[in-house]
């Protein structure tokens, strides 16, 4: 089974909002997951979902921005239906 990747993602600094459309049953829709860059001790980059209050500017930022992708995605796929 091939792992899912997000429709679309942002990235201000170390901050990425990715952003997934989710199917049920029922209906489909999209959400955002947010994460931060950092290198560990050893050196190779990871993930990691803590902020500091400098990369909350840029985690907020990512979500407008967001916000406005997602909004005009389901405009623009709502009139192709």
């Amino acid at each position: 089974m091939e792992k899912q990747k997000p429709l679309h993602r942002i990235r201000i600094g170390a901050v990425q909002a990715s952003i997934w459309q989710q199917v049920t049953k029922h209906e489909t829709f999209l959400t955002v997951t947010f994460s931060k860059s950092f290198k560990d001790k050893g050196d190779q980059w990871k993930n990691g979902h803590s902020y500091t209050e400098h990369d909350l500017d840029a985690q907020m930022n990512c979500a407008l921005e967001a916000k406005e992708w997602m909004r005009t995605y389901r405009q623009s796929h709502t009139r192709a239906a």
